[in-house]
């Protein structure tokens, strides 16, 4: 019996070892499978995700076709112009100036003594003839009185000749005297003249040496330090003085100008114009400070100075202020010409490159236009326009870095409150 379940075990399982030999291989084909799932997976999310995107875009398309020509009009741009207009402008000559006095009088004693005196104080204005220090005089009285004795004692030697002259004259003819004898008193008399007239002059220098012993201020100015303290003893070789007077009201300012420059205004001098001249500070008038003084020009050098190629021109200021004072620097302007009626357009309207010099102008529709420009004279924040721009024209002052030709936009008016917007 175990024979025959054994025979029939095997012939069960018969089937089983074909399947087994034959479908050795099947899990192979069932990993293929799921591989292939994956990919379909894979290729269903991608399809599903672009198609969701297509979607979205469209929406978004659809939504900016339904808000209409917004998106397509122009863009508007905020600006800030200005409008030109007739006026003056004056055609300047810039320089560096020195400020420096007229006159410069160094006070020196014309005597020696004993300064006894100091009249003045440091810093003060004095007036022509103004007493400043006193010298003492007493040297100089007894030497006046010793020169009047001498002069009392020729003279009446001057006069005994002349008496003597006088009665020779009368004797000669009488033969009483010889003629040799009235020869010889008349040179002795002409003697004691020019004896009496050497005295006379020592007289007059003791007195002068007296007036000197006053010494006076001999300009109108501003008195300096004092030099020398009294009770000192000065002489007229002292080179340092007694004090430094400098002329203040009028005052000049020295300045140099370029030899190519100097032509211009040689002819309005010839011409007998009267050129003004402003002066500034040190930071000169960009600066937007005042002048500090208003004068003309004086006189131009007679030389140019061949290091420089500068000619030096002296300006007059009355300097009633005292803003002025001397070896002060300033920043000169010399008003060569005024030229009046002329197109005026802001300097921060005029744009340059490379190639041209340009502007942009406002039109009536509120776009602008690039316009080429020609300019003249500048003149602060003006400039004028020989060509290209006319008077009432608008022109974009700022903003210009946004605009092309027709470009639209918002207009402010410098200095105005009021706004231009298109419609």
């Amino acid at each position: 019996m175990n024979v025959e379940k054994t025979g029939m075990l095997e012939q069960q399982d018969e089937p089983l070892k074909h399947l087994l030999t034959e479908g050795s291989p099947a899990p192979r084909p069932k990993r293929r499978w799921w591989i292939l799932l994956a990919i379909v997976v894979v290729l269903g999310v991608s399809i599903y995700y672009f198609w969701s995107h297509s979607n979205s875009a469209k929406a978004t398309s659809g939504v900016a076709g339904a808000s209409g020509g917004a998106a397509r009009s122009p863009m508007v741009i905020p600006v800030v112009a200005a409008k030109a207009h007739q006026g003056d402008i004056g055609v300047f000559l810039n320089g560096l100036g020195l400020v420096t006095p007229i006159y410069t009088v160094t006070v020196r004693s014309q005597i020696s003594g004993y300064l006894m005196k100091v009249a003045y104080k440091e810093g003060d204005i004095v007036h022509q003839g103004d007493l400043l220090a006193e010298i003492d005089s007493r040297p100089y009285q007894v030497m006046l009185e010793q020169a009047e004795a001498v002069l009392a004692r020729d003279q009446a030697n001057l006069d005994n000749a002349r008496v003597d002259l006088a009665r020779y004259k009368t004797l000669v003819p009488l033969k009483a005297v010889p003629e040799q004898q009235l020869a010889t008193q008349a040179a002795l008399v002409k003697q004691f003249e020019g004896t009496v007239k050497v005295d006379q002059a020592q007289i007059d220098a003791a007195k002068l040496d007296l007036v000197y012993c006053h010494i006076v201020a001999p300009i109108t100015g501003r008195m300096g330090l004092r030099l020398v303290d009294p009770g000192n003893y000065v002489t007229p070789n002292d080179s340092t003085g007694l004090v430094v007077i400098t002329q203040i009201q009028p005052i000049s300012v020295i300045f140099p100008l370029g030899e190519d420059q100097l032509p211009a205004v040689l002819k309005k001098l010839r011409a007998g114009a009267r050129l003004r001249v402003d002066a500034y500070d040190r930071e000169g008038f960009e600066s937007g400070r005042p002048k500090i003084a208003e004068g003309w020009l004086a006189t131009v050098d007679n030389q140019i100075d061949p290091s420089t190629g500068n000619v030096r021109l002296r300006a007059n200021f009355d300097n009633k202020d005292g803003a002025l004072f001397p070896n002060q620097f300033v920043n000169v302007r010399l008003l060569v010409e005024e030229k009046r009626g002329v197109t005026l357009m802001p300097t921060a309207a005029v744009q340059r490159n490379s190639q041209t010099t340009y502007t942009y102008v406002v039109k009536a529709d509120s776009t602008v236009t690039l316009r080429p420009i020609t300019i003249g004279t500048m003149e602060g924040s003006d400039s004028e326009v020989t060509s290209g721009v006319a008077a009432s024209d608008v022109v974009v002052m700022t903003g210009v870095d946004k605009l092309q030709e027709n470009s639209k936009v918002r207009v402010q008016i410098y200095g105005e409150k009021s706004q231009r917007a298109s419609q």
